[in-house]
């Protein structure tokens, strides 16, 4: 049962003092069968009244609102947690779904609701007709096609870190193939949604302490999507890395689309040019952060003057 430590630093500087709004946080891990949340401390510089709740898809959500003027804003959370995602996990569909194509139930088709129904327009059925390649016969393993789903986004898509803010259209990564992590999770998302499944984004974080994914850093923010599955429930799917299942991955939010889930949302009042930079500095350690280590800069400046991107690891 590893014992990892996360820490998540975003630090926002502004060329003169500026109000700052209140600030929308979604960093809490989210606990699960898989994942236990031990400790978690959310800190800002400067201090503000931090108020919880939990949104309609069950995201634990900080709002930060701040009294004074700043001309920089820091914003630290760091967590504990307790991973038991197996390496080869082993999911049991209900024997009914395990074939595809089959029919979710009324109540499960209901409660997906948005969640199956693809976000971007597909005109000439481009996005769809792809999605079907990965189609082997009129009956095919369920399980199976969505690894070779994933499989196809990995191996088709070169991936590319990017800093800037949203995400690219699905079309769009596949005739630039190349995007970043977030990119990929769409794509494979909206794959899954035309083949009709219901599939969803997850933000949080991914722990690389044996390099097993190629990187050279041991933690960074990740993006990934899960498929629901009757019988199995969430199954977690990384394109970015071709991995199914829940090891190495710790999830902080799921949503429809990128927009709901980012780790920091926020704005300022003043001058138009008064943003200067955005840091964000993250590490995944092995073990308890009770031993007090400072947080060492693991990312580059960057110029998003709102939200915060995600950066994803890739062989």
């Amino acid at each position: 049962m590893p014992l990892l430590t996360v820490r998540h630093r975003t630090t926002y500087a502004y060329r003169e003092k500026v109000m700052l709004a209140p600030h929308r946080l979604m960093l809490r891990p989210r606990e699960g069968r898989e994942l236990k949340l031990l400790t978690h401390d959310l800190s800002t510089a400067p201090n503000a009244e931090i108020i919880w709740s939990t949104d309609v898809l069950g995201n634990a959500v900080a709002t930060a609102s701040f009294e004074r003027l700043s001309n920089c804003l820091t914003i630290e959370s760091v967590a504990e947690v307790e991973v038991t995602a197996p390496s080869w996990p082993i999911y049991n569909i209900t024997t009914g779904s395990a074939g595809y194509p089959f029919r979710y139930s009324a109540e499960e088709w209901t409660d997906l609701g948005a969640l199956t129904a693809p976000a971007h327009v597909d005109r000439a059925g481009r996005l769809h007709a792809w999605a079907q390649s990965f189609v082997a016969g009129p009956s095919t393993d369920t399980l199976s096609l969505l690894q070779d789903l994933n499989a196809g986004v990995f191996s088709g898509i070169s991936y590319q870190s990017r800093e800037d803010e949203g995400t690219q259209a699905p079309l769009e990564t596949l005739d630039r193939t190349w995007g970043s992590c977030r990119d990929l999770a769409v794509l494979f998302i909206e794959a899954a949604r035309c083949l009709g499944f219901g599939a969803r984004l997850v933000s949080g974080y991914m722990w690389n302490g044996e390099r097993s994914v190629g990187s050279t850093d041991r933690g960074s923010t990740h993006a990934w999507a899960e498929v629901y599955l009757p019988g199995a429930g969430w199954v977690p799917f990384d394109p970015t890395n071709c991995k199914m299942g829940g090891q190495n991955l710790i999830p902080v939010a799921t949503g429809r689309n990128i927009g709901q889930i980012m780790p920091v949302m926020g704005s300022f009042v003043g001058a138009s040019d008064a943003f200067f930079s955005m840091q964000v500095d993250v590490e995944v350690t092995s073990g308890s952060a009770l031993g007090g280590r400072n947080l060492e800069p693991t990312s580059s400046i960057c110029s998003a003057r709102t939200g915060e991107p995600f950066v994803g690891l890739r062989s």
